[in-house]
């Protein structure tokens, strides 16, 4: 069962791990361009500060952030932000993305299915429309995106290099007055 929750202590070190030791996920898939080396010291502190300023929040508080859990295990999370970085913004129309650290998680519709959940949250919460950002490498997040009826909104051309080759970062769009999710 796929569930998103808000972050708990234990995640702190799903997410040492996942930045210091399994970083395949980032490194290969979100952003590798963007990917620094980091200790196990600095992502502890950093995971232990973000969690102070999320573990009180009101129940009815939007969320930023959820956890992805898969039967009751920490595999990943979904966020959204509105730095569209190359598309400009001015509506802050959100943009969601998604990463399954956990490698056996992924290639189920674990993500299609946490992203859905997540986007019906925003939707819940007044978002009429959402963006989501990926480069056109990235197979696994464009296959999620035409599940969900994602369409393409902008590319930029050559934008991103990924070893060695240049790849086109492309936004997408999901109206979600019209949509139908699968």
């Amino acid at each position: 069962m796929i569930r998103l929750r808000d972050m708990k202590p234990s995640d702190i070190e799903d997410y040492v791990r996942w930045f210091t030791v399994e970083t395949e996920w980032g490194t290969e898939w979100d952003a590798p361009w963007e990917w620094e080396e980091t200790t196990e010291e600095a992502e502890r502190e950093s995971w232990t500060e973000y969690y102070e300023t999320v573990k009180d929040l009101p129940p009815d508080a939007l969320r930023r952030k959820f956890e992805i859990e898969l039967d009751g295990r920490h595999v990943g999370w979904v966020s959204r932000y509105f730095d569209l970085g190359y598309v400009e913004n001015p509506e802050q129309i959100p943009a969601v993305g998604i990463d399954l650290a956990e490698q056996d998680a992924r290639k189920h519709g674990v993500g299609t299915e946490a992203l859905r959940q997540f986007i019906d949250y925003l939707k819940a919460h007044g978002a009429r429309c959402v963006y989501t950002q990926t480069w056109s490498g990235n197979v696994a997040m464009l296959r999620t995106a035409e599940k969900l009826g994602f369409v393409l909104y902008a590319r930029d051309k050559d934008l991103r290099t990924v070893r060695g080759q240049k790849y086109d970062a492309l936004t997408l769009k999901l109206d979600l007055d019209t949509e139908e999710q699968a």
